[in-house]
């Protein structure tokens, strides 16, 4: 067996998901994980399918011929990854939104080499101001050599500088 992850964009419209799921099936691929959204008018998704060996080349193939319908699909195949011992952390950032604080967060994240597993960004409007307020959700790895009460005084640190809230808690299944 082969894992194969896929990066999915084109034109949303109903059924995208279903040509995609047919060819899989079609190819005895076994659908483990996605994530999938409408962003900016566009269908956008990851996908982790497991696929035979032998049916591996025939999916890229029957994959890549979705393009006809505008779907662009990129195919790469996984590679097995090193398990280490690692303490989950949930990280959620919200205020008033403004270029950067994307990149003020993975830095720090980066500095201190932490994984990020799951990144989800989204902007809404204030309740009461209608300012734009941009929200992260972020799930991080910290590998266990790492000072966690250091991360955490840093990001605590950053919000101050940043006039954001950033709350910190321990994910469920801390450790992988």
């Amino acid at each position: 067996m082969i894992d194969l992850v896929l990066t999915l964009i084109g034109p949303d419209h109903p059924g995208i998901v279903d040509s995609v799921a047919d060819v899989v099936a079609a190819h005895g691929g076994n659908w483990l994980e996605s994530r999938m959204a409408h962003l900016a008018g566009k269908f956008a998704g990851v996908l982790c399918v497991e696929v035979a060996d032998d049916q591996a080349a025939a999916l890229e193939e029957a994959l890549g011929r979705l393009e006809g319908s505008g779907l662009h699909v990129i195919v790469e195949r996984s590679a097995p990854v090193e398990v280490t011992r690692q303490h989950a952390m949930e990280i959620e950032l919200l205020g008033v939104d403004r270029p950067g604080l994307v990149h003020e967060i993975s830095a720090l994240l980066a500095r201190h080499r932490i994984n990020v597993e799951e990144l989800d960004t989204d902007r809404r409007a204030a309740a009461h101001s209608g300012d734009h307020m941009f929200h992260a959700h972020v799930r991080v790895f910290i590998p266990e050599n790492v000072d966690v009460a250091a991360v955490r005084q840093g990001l605590e640190r950053l919000a101050g500088d940043l006039m954001v809230e950033i709350r910190l808690a321990e994910a469920l299944g801390t450790a992988r």
